[in-house]
Formats: structure tokens, sequence, C-alpha cells
């Protein structure tokens, strides 16, 4: 089983590299995040997972043991192949990923293409217990308590009329510039900038 490749990136994309490791080039699938992390032409350390199937050897590498550890959890999910892990690393960052599986936050996941409603709540419920040494505990208690503001106050102006779809990102902007802020103050804010 290959643990690591180090070597030269020979060739280098956002969804693969080959990495030349004394005149042998492997194809190896990677994330967006180790993409950006790589130089065409420069020497390299890649943690890999291996997989075996019927048809192929795939390798798939990471910058970090960490990115390594999401992308073997995530993979653990039935419905979720190598691929749709891939995407979701290359969409969310590691603790964007844990925090929005430890507060059960599936629109976030389904942001990654290729990942469905039933999908993401499966990943939520299989992995729940899982994540957490791969985010913030202090930001997951104040994104927690931000989702539940943003909800209430969602649904408060629903009442008023004004479509979900109209207030969410106005939602997200004012909770990130004001994370302390109140669910009136939230529902105020929203309808002054409508």
């Amino acid at each position: 089983m290959i643990f690591s490749l180090q070597g030269m990136v020979q060739e280098l994309t956002p969804t693969y590299t080959v990495v030349n490791v004394q005149g042998v080039g492997y194809y190896v699938g990677i994330s967006l995040m180790t993409s950006q992390t790589l130089t065409i032409h420069k020497e390299t350390f890649l943690y890999i997972q291996q997989i075996i199937r019927e048809d192929a050897h795939l390798l798939f590498g990471f910058k970090t043991r960490s990115e390594k550890e999401m992308f073997n959890l995530l993979i653990s999910v039935n419905g979720v192949g190598a691929v749709s892990a891939l995407i979701l690393l290359s969409t969310l960052s590691l603790d964007e990923i844990a925090s929005a599986i430890l507060s059960g936050n599936s629109v976030l996941i389904q942001k990654a293409k290729g990942i469905g409603a039933k999908t993401a709540e499966r990943i939520i419920v299989d992995l729940k217990d899982k994540v957490q040494k791969f985010s913030n505990p202090e930001e997951n208690i104040s994104i927690l308590t931000n989702n539940k503001v943003k909800e209430e106050s969602l649904s408060a102006l629903e009442v008023l009329g004004i479509p979900k779809r109209m207030s969410e990102k106005l939602a997200d902007k004012i909770i990130k510039q004001n994370p302390e802020i109140s669910i009136e103050e939230l529902v105020k804010q929203i309808l002054k900038n409508i």
C-alpha cells in the first residue's frame, strides 16, 4: 500500500497532479486545497490514499494528514465516492465541513456539486461523532448560536411576507459582520437593507 509520495510535480491541474518519483510518474487525484499548495517542477510531499477497484488502482493525494483523514471519513459514508469527497474538500475547508456536520447544516454540505439532500443528511448522521477534532469548539458554539438566530429571524421575516431566498444572503452578511447579533436586531437590519 502506498502511504506517501515525495517527488517532482510533473503536471498540475486543479483536480490531479502527476508526481515524478525517480523517473516514475504517479497520477494522483487531489482537491483544490491541495492543488493550491503545489508548484509545477517543484519538489513535493503528499500523503496518499490508495483505492483498489476491480477496474483501476487509484491514488488520491493530500498535503496534510487531516485532509486525508477527512477524505477517508467521507468515503466511509454510503453513497459518497472518492470524487464526491474531493469535490466537497475543494468546496469547503476542513473546519467548514466539520462545523456543518456538527451543527447539522446539510444546506452547506449540499453546496458541493453532486451531493444531494439525502447524501448530505447521511454524512451528518454517520460522521457527527467523528469530526470533533477537525473544528474549533468555540467557533462551533457561535455557529450553532448564529444558525438559531438566523433561522428564527428568517422565519419572522417570512411571517412578514419576505421570502427566505431574499433575506438569507443578507442575514449571512450581517451575521458575519456582527456574530453576537440578537434576533430582533438581525430582523431590523435585514428590513433596513431590503
